[in-house]
């Protein structure tokens, strides 16, 4: 059974990346570090998985994380050729990134968004052995990603590959996620866990404040601040994380809302940029301007509605790639068959029925002493087991 808690953080997590792209507002990677916040729990599923599956696993992820990005691919790849990009074999990258793929000067903003799948698929292919040493010696695994990214900041490795920064900078959440699976957050106590996410986040917030980026205190800029502040977080929110929360589905609409978007959340964080990208000149020429509180809206409300249209067009080759039934709007009520209404017995089948050795003297079944004679049970109907999956955002 899901757990939709987590969902609803999956959820929150996507709306502030969309918000954020459209707004630039810095506070909300404070206020909610969406990015730590996926990749924690994108870890902790893909721990259940290995230990379900062991290393085939990872093929499964892959199969989930790929068609997706093969058909965003398929409608700008030829569009990027067609106005510069020059055709070479790294244009392959758009099928297996495991580098940042190439794009022409509107591509590289509209598919900026890409490198988040870099980053996810060098961390389900590194899950394997990361999970063994992770259980093995789990406090030095848990810290050599920020022991990696301290030495880059430092100018320890000054000329760090960004994969190997983004390791440092992001897989210390996907192994919290890892700690999260194995019950090793919900093992600690309150004195051990709430004063460690205080220093955390206090040397983080301490690095973030002397230490601003381009765009003041917006973590996508501060390296180690974000990975000290998330850290917090996640410790917080997920080491704390309720096993249930039914009341997300007490409410129909939110209910339904965060299923959607669970059901379809790499087809939302793939597709919103684009639309960014291409509504912020257009909205510019009537005046909707990032100063204006309205026209922020408006912007907002468009880029949700663009993607819940594509949504709609395209959001079924998740389905497909998790291997479900495809549907046009994930979460309705499911579909199970009725069972037909028991007649009486015809007068005279108990008769048949004993001659036949089913019954028993007494007018009892001697088999089942509690069943009487003739009496047919119908199984209920077995309710449909929904696959667990994972779902992915961005910033």
């Amino acid at each position: 059974m899901r757990n939709r808690y987590l969902d609803l953080l999956r959820f929150l997590a996507i709306v502030r990346v969309v918000v954020y792209h459209v707004t630039g507002w810095a506070a909300l990677t404070l206020i909610f570090p969406a990015m730590s916040v996926m990749f924690a729990l994108a870890g902790s599923l893909m721990a259940a998985s290995l230990d379900r599956t062991g290393a085939p696993a990872v093929l499964r992820r892959l199969r989930r994380l790929l068609p997706s990005l093969w058909v965003m691919a398929a409608v700008f790849v030829p569009a990027m050729l067609l106005t510069g990009l020059p055709l070479t074999p790294k244009v392959l990258l758009w099928l297996f990134p495991v580098s940042d793929p190439p794009a022409n000067a509107w591509g590289a903003v509209a598919l900026s968004v890409i490198w988040y799948l870099r980053d996810y698929l060098w961390f389900v292919l590194a899950s394997p052995v990361a999970l063994w040493l992770f259980r093995r010696a789990p406090l030095p695994t848990l810290l050599a990603p920020y022991a990696l990214l301290a030495a880059i900041e430092f100018g320890i490795l000054p000329d760090a590959p960004t994969v190997l920064r983004e390791f440092g900078l992001y897989f210390g959440a996907w192994l919290l996620g890892f700690a999260h699976h194995d019950g090793l957050l919900r093992r600690l106590t309150n004195r051990v866990l709430v004063p460690s996410a205080l220093v955390l986040g206090a040397a983080g917030m301490s690095w973030i404040v002397t230490h601003p980026g381009q765009r003041g205190y917006d973590l996508n800029d501060i390296h180690l601040g974000n990975a000290l502040w998330s850290a917090a977080f996640v410790l917080l929110v997920i080491g704390r994380a309720p096993t249930a929360a039914g009341w997300v589905d007490r409410n129909a609409v939110l209910g339904r809302a965060v299923t959607v978007v669970n059901r379809r959340a790499l087809t939302v964080y793939l597709w919103h940029m684009p639309f960014v990208a291409a509504l912020t000149p257009l909205v510019d020429v009537v005046g909707w301007s990032h100063q204006d509180p309205v026209g922020l809206a408006i912007r907002v409300v468009l880029v949700f509605a663009l993607v819940g249209l594509v949504t709609l067009l395209i959001g079924w080759v998740e389905d497909l790639a998790a291997r479900r039934t495809p549907e046009l709007l994930p979460g309705g009520a499911p579909r199970t068959p009725a069972s037909a209404p028991a007649s009486p017995a015809p007068a005279g089948v108990e008769v048949e029925l004993v001659a036949a050795g089913v019954g028993s003297r007494g007018g009892v079944d001697a088999r089942y002493p509690s069943r009487a004679a003739g009496e047919i049970r119908v199984p209920a109907p077995r309710r449909p087991r929904e696959e667990s999956g994972e779902r992915i955002s961005a910033r």
